[in-house]
């Protein structure tokens, strides 16, 4: 018996994720809030769904891909929501980035219901989406994430079962934070380079080569030298995740003094009008901060 997907969300990464799930030619319904986005679907063998009720109702598996946790809210709980649709013994994958203590109440409703639910939160951007080489962090029960497993490896190469609910929320809370605190420090030394007269250029290639090289001075480095921050990920984005960070971090009583500095740098971006650059464009903070 084949299993039937489902895939709510098709934005910038939920279409390409989408699309990977039908070209390993698995039956697929999709939602998008806007119409257009299901076209590329509907052209490509997927039915589209007038809402997630009715995904939920077609499919075995839904994955959801949508930008922040009252959007997640909504799908599952809202009006037309998959848990009105959602059959049981059904799994419901939630591959946004949002709060560990949602994913946890989120899941728990599904499961009044008979269904199971996944936080698989990703990394790697639109590239990585597109290329299906995504970064897939998974919380909740190992049966299900077994369940699951095959239509993840459609999407994404470095597959990792982190733990119960929320775990997968957590590993990519600390992706968040290594990410934007490196392109702090690359931002910080390439702003240094210049402004000793030093081709940022030829540093750069120089750190590439020892224990500095990285994939975000590769990057997101190139980025801050040729001023290109068409976005992998926008700022608005990544101001969001590192919310949620600072949000848990509060509630423990952490202190994550490197993330809290990024995310006001990223606040500072917001307040530019430049929402949705690369978050690379921390660089035109450091810059501007240093005349």
């Amino acid at each position: 018996m084949t299993t039937k997907l489902g895939f709510v969300g098709l934005g910038i990464m939920g279409r390409p994720m989408a699309l990977n799930l039908r070209k390993a030619g698995h039956a697929l319904w999709v939602y998008g809030r806007r119409p257009e986005t299901m076209k590329p679907l509907s052209e490509a063998g997927a039915t589209a769904c007038a809402s997630p009720k009715e995904v939920a109702a077609n499919a075995d598996v839904v994955f959801v891909c949508v930008s922040d946790t009252p959007d997640v809210e909504q799908v599952i709980l809202g009006d037309g929501g998959l848990l009105q649709g959602v059959r049981p013994g059904s799994v419901v994958v939630d591959m946004s980035t949002i709060s560990p203590a949602a994913t946890r109440r989120f899941a728990a409703e599904l499961k009044k219901r008979g269904a199971d639910m996944l936080d698989a939160p990703v990394s790697g951007g639109e590239v990585g989406a597109i290329n299906a080489t995504l970064s897939i962090m998974v919380g909740g029960r190992p049966e299900a994430f077994a369940r699951v497993q095959p239509y993840f490896v459609a999407m994404g190469k470095n597959i990792v079962h982190v733990g119960d609910h929320g775990a997968g929320q957590v590993a990519k809370a600390c992706n968040q934070v290594v990410v934007a605190v490196t392109i702090e420090a690359v931002a910080e030394a390439l702003t240094f380079a210049r402004k000793n007269g030093v081709d940022p250029a030829k540093v750069r290639d120089a750190l590439m080569g020892g224990f500095a090289g990285s994939k975000i001075l590769e990057v997101h480095g190139k980025r801050m030298l040729d001023n290109d921050f068409k976005p992998g990920f926008k700022v608005k984005l990544h101001q969001k995740d590192l919310k949620i960070v600072m949000d848990d971090a509060h509630k423990l009583g952490l202190a994550l003094p490197g993330a809290a500095l990024a995310a006001q740098h990223l606040n500072a971006l917001m307040g530019a009008g430049d929402a949705e650059l690369d978050s690379a464009a921390i660089v035109k903070v450091i810059e501007r901060m240093s005349g």
